[in-house]
């Protein structure tokens, strides 16, 4: 992995794998509803800087709840992720019981079907590889 930090927070470290060709996503910590919305739109920009067409979303590192900001995810920011020409997001479940039901609760808002998620960075990035 070959990676070129263009964002780094407290919440979220965003970079472009350059040998994936995808926006990799690593959140960290407690997330709530603006810091989940100023991530994704970090997010957002990065995939339109670099013409991506996908998106490693690692939240390995996330713990507890964030799922004030599920439905806004889904039904706000995926459509825009989509026209601005993302195809696949591979989503690593975080281990917290909690951020996992967030992300539960996220994808049950959408019916978009470029999310396939995982629980660990491997199996998502070697899925990112293989379409």
């Amino acid at each position: 992995m070959a990676l070129e930090v263009l964002v780094r927070k407290p919440f979220i470290e965003i970079s472009y794998d350059t040998e994936g060709k995808w926006i990799y996503a690593n959140w960290l910590g407690f997330n709530t509803v603006r810091t989940v919305k100023e991530g994704c739109e970090d997010i957002l920009q990065a995939l339109k800087q670099y013409s991506s067409d996908r998106v490693l979303n690692d939240n390995t590192h996330v713990q507890g709840i964030w799922s004030g900001a599920s439905e806004w995810v889904a039904v706000d920011w995926f459509p825009r992720m989509r026209d601005a020409g993302m195809k696949w997001f591979g989503w690593v479940y975080s281990p917290s019981v909690f951020s996992q039901l967030s992300t539960d609760k996220t994808l049950n808002h959408t019916n978009e079907g470029f999310v396939k998620t995982f629980y660990d960075y491997e199996h998502a990035a070697q899925w990112l590889r293989s379409v």
